[in-house]
Formats: C-alpha cells, sequence, structure tokens
C-alpha cells in the first residue's frame, strides 16, 4: 500500500501539469483560427478578382434592430449607428482584407448611416453610395426591385474592374442569398448567367 503523502505528490504533480498545458493548447487554438481567418480572407480576395463577383457585407455592429420611428436619412443623429465596436470591427476587416492582398476596392454602400461609416471604416478606397443597398426593413414591396438592382450591378463587373464590395443591411443580403448574415460578415456571391447569385464563401467578422 502507497503512503498518503505519496498520493498528495502525484496529484500536486498533475495539477501543475495541467496547469503548465492549458496555456499551450490555449495558445495552439489562437494559432489555428488565426491560420483559418487568414485562409478565409485570402480566398476572399481570390474571389474578388473574378467577372460577376462581388462582396456582399452587412454593415458592422449597431445595437438595436431596425430605426426609430423618426428616423431621417440624412440625420445620423435619429438612425440607429454603429457602435464603437462596430467600428473596431469594420477597421479589422479592412486591415485583413488588406493583408490578404486587397489593396484597393470600389466599395458601394446603404445610405444609412451605419452602412456608410462601415464602407468608410474599411479604409479600401472609393466609396459611393448605392440606393439600392438602402434597407427596405420597412417596406418590403421594394425587395423584387432591390434584387434585380443589386445583382444586375454585381453581373456588370468585368474582368480587369476594380473589387467590389457592397455594404447593405442583413434583409438585402437574405433576399439575394437566403442567408441570415451576422454584423460585419461578408458574403461572397457570382451572378450566374440566368441571373441568380450562388453564394462562394464567407467571412465572419
Amino acid at each position: 500500500m502507497h503512503a498518503p503523502g505519496v498520493f498528495r505528490l502525484c496529484s500536486l504533480a498533475l495539477i501543475v501539469a495541467a496547469a503548465v498545458l492549458r496555456p499551450a493548447q490555449a495558445e495552439d487554438t489562437v494559432q489555428a483560427e488565426d491560420t483559418v481567418q487568414a485562409e478565409d480572407t485570402g480566398r476572399v480576395v481570390e474571389l474578388l478578382d473574378l467577372p460577376r463577383h462581388a462582396a456582399l457585407m452587412r454593415h458592422a455592429t449597431a445595437p438595436g434592430t431596425g430605426d426609430p420611428d423618426h428616423f431621417r436619412l440624412n440625420d445620423c443623429t435619429t438612425q440607429r449607428n454603429l457602435s464603437e465596436a462596430g467600428r473596431a470591427e469594420a477597421r479589422e476587416t479592412g486591415r485583413l482584407l488588406r493583408a490578404a492582398g486587397l489593396a484597393e476596392a470600389l466599395v458601394l454602400t446603404s445610405r444609412w448611416c451605419r452602412a456608410t461609416d462601415t464602407a468608410r471604416e474599411l479604409d479600401l478606397g472609393e466609396v459611393d453610395p448605392f440606393p439600392p443597398l438602402d434597407s427596405f426593413f420597412r417596406d418590403r414591396s421594394r425587395e423584387d426591385a432591390v434584387r434585380r438592382d443589386i445583382l444586375a450591378r454585381i453581373a456588370g463587373r468585368k474582368a480587369g474592374d476594380p473589387p467590389l464590395i457592397m455594404v447593405s443591411h442583413q434583409v438585402n443580403i437574405t433576399a439575394i442569398t437566403g442567408i441570415f448574415p451576422a454584423s460585419g460578415e461578408i458574403v461572397v456571391v457570382e451572378v450566374l448567367p440566368e441571373g441568380t447569385a450562388a453564394v462562394r464563401a464567407r467571412l465572419s467578422p
């Protein structure tokens, strides 16, 4: 029979070993996640070089749902806006895309302030408003026209054109892809000859 002191020493050794191993395992997990993120971002950048492809990006985090009843398009104080965390998300997405080789893009955006601010925080080049990207959350009758106009714009992208990023809203992206994107998520689509969209990649914030 072993002495009680031996059991105590063995238990202590196991506890110390676990404490030493946990940080190393955590570090390995973080490194693996970083590698996957880099690979995903690289794939997105490759796809954006292809004709008839574009990145549909939901605006970054803006707490709440919809917009206040007193919403006015040209007054950001009447709208739901990005949080500081949302601005940081957009800046980080822009950084990752640049690190993967996307030097510059044409960034089209909804005219809602949270979308326009997301587009600017990406810091990927020229930002232009594109009304079909405006939210139709309050007016579902616009859905078909919105889908048609966005798909037509993507289909018109030719080889040699700047990569196209379109910053919009959940309802718009869902109408085109069937996906309910997270805030700040990118969904890369290709518009097929028959006019429908095929999802080619996704990039989480």
